[in-house]
């Protein structure tokens, strides 16, 4: 089957699902959306066919981002995982939620601990939502920190971070498998196993009066690299002298593609589709020794150069949001809690660094005022690590309009680019433009000072 969203009439074709559409008007309040955001882990920029892959094919996130508005200038919270997921959930800069670097089942080499407070399924409950996370949670391996005790309802998923292998689903020969709190051992890929628990709760949701999010969170593609064997055998059946590394990192997303065009098959079927907001991002940039393709930036995962955290974004909602637009506007993960916040009329209790992007998603007014805010605002990123290179440090960066300054390890020089003029972070100008380095960096100061209010470490 092909793949191609357009408008026929009245018709919206998704992923091969027709939607019907039914014109909406712009002064009508809108209906609370059902919310599902699906999440990848360590896909890179350029590692979907809609950002210009040539040698993978993903139709049905292709289509997608089609059918929808898709971002080209998005950005996670951090290069590396449990900051961004911390972010995205609260609405807040990492180290606000005492999250500034990878959380791990080693206690020697974990570098967060979630701080309280409510998380975006918290209030969507209060907003009247039925909360599920299926899928890798990485904020908190035992209590008070674990995804029932923040909101969710269900929880079907992986407490940890990385799995040492998708068919046994173990880190370090833990078991963080969990059906709520209840340790689980379900056979089959992961990839597979979550799509299986995404449909599994979408179909307990039919027919209910009341809204539900769900956040359906995938490890792939992260590594190991370990496509189905079936997955394997069609990459390199149809790119014969692709790299080995390369085709199953492909591989691996294809599959990954795939299983989400089940999940919006089922939506479709069970009538969810049609008043269903649908985000597909990822949680930073693509890893470098997989061959990952973060599309014509610098580097990768880990680093705080373009390929660390630009990231791939779309959302789509039928009626409300219209196809085939494309947005440059410069936004983080923290500004998905505060966005969906407003579509489902609540207002935060606690303090949040996002703002909304309704305004964008739904009005398409280049001189809205709620657009200038964002364009004037800085933007933050951290990561704190163990190994050699970081020493328990961090690496920081931030972002102002065109300009970013960024420190490449703890123990090197602020380097300062124009990413206007120079896209790939080629020509360092901090020794050159000194006053607008001085200026990012007492934002970065000032920021850094203010982060160090929340710990990061469970209190003895």
């Amino acid at each position: 089957m092909k793949y191609h969203p357009f408008i026929l009439a009245g018709t919206l074709l998704l992923a091969g699902i027709s939607v019907s559409l039914v014109p909406h008007s712009p002064n009508a309040p809108a209906p609370k959306p059902n919310i599902v955001f699906i999440l990848a882990d360590d896909l890179g920029w350029g590692d979907l066919s809609a950002y210009g892959a040539t040698d993978l094919k993903t139709p049905t996130i292709d289509s997608l981002l089609r059918a929808g508005l898709r971002f080209t200038s998005f950005y996670a919270n951090s290069p590396v995982c449990s900051p961004s997921r911390a972010s995205l959930l609260s609405g807040r800069w990492p180290e606000q939620m005492g999250v500034p670097g990878v959380i791990r089942d080693d206690s020697t080499d974990s570098w967060g601990y979630l701080a309280p407070g409510p998380l975006l399924p918290d209030y969507l409950q209060q907003a009247g939502y039925h909360t599920a996370l299926v899928g890798k949670w990485h904020l908190g391996l035992e209590s008070p920190n674990t995804p029932n005790e923040h909101g969710f309802l269900e929880f079907d998923g992986f407490l940890g971070d990385m799995m040492d292998d998708y068919y046994t689903k173990r880190r370090n020969r833990h078991n963080f498998m969990r059906h709520n709190r209840q340790i689980t051992d379900p056979p089959g890929h992961a990839t597979d196993v979550f799509t299986d628990g995404a449909i599994r709760y979408v179909n307990t949701r039919k027919g209910k009066a009341n809204p539900f999010f769900l956040y359906l969170a995938y490890n792939a593609p992260h590594n190991p690299l370990q496509p189905p064997a079936e997955w394997l055998e069609k990459v390199r059946h149809r790119e014969p002298a692709l790299d080995p590394t390369r085709a199953r990192l492909v591989a691996l997303i294809e599959h990954l593609d795939a299983s989400i065009g089940r999940l919006l098959a089922t939506l479709k079927a069970n009538g969810q589709l049609q008043n269903t907001l649908i985000v597909f991002t990822s949680d930073n940039g693509g890893w470098g020794p997989a061959k990952a393709n973060n599309g014509p930036v610098r580097a990768f995962k880990g680093t705080m150069y373009e390929g660390g955290i630009r990231i791939p974004a779309g959302v789509v909602w039928a009626n409300h949001i219209k196809p085939g637009r494309v947005s440059d506007e410069r936004l983080q993960l923290i500004d998905w809690l505060p966005t969906f916040l407003e579509l489902a009329g609540r207002k935060a209790t606690a303090p949040i660094d996002g703002k909304s992007l309704v305004s964008l998603l739904l009005n398409e007014k280049p001189d809205d005022p709620a657009l200038e805010s964002l364009r004037q605002r800085p933007l933050f990123f951290i990561r704190r690590e163990g190994s050699d290179a970081f020493k328990g440090l961090t690496t920081q960066a931030v972002r102002l309009g065109h300009w970013k300054l960024l420190q490449a390890s703890p123990f090197s020089p602020y380097e300062l680019y124009n990413l206007q003029d120079d896209p790939k972070e080629t020509t360092d100008l901090a020794g050159k433009e000194k006053t607008k380095a001085a200026e990012l960096t007492r934002l970065l100061m000032e920021h850094i000072r203010q982060s160090g209010s929340v710990p990061w470490q469970k209190r003895k």
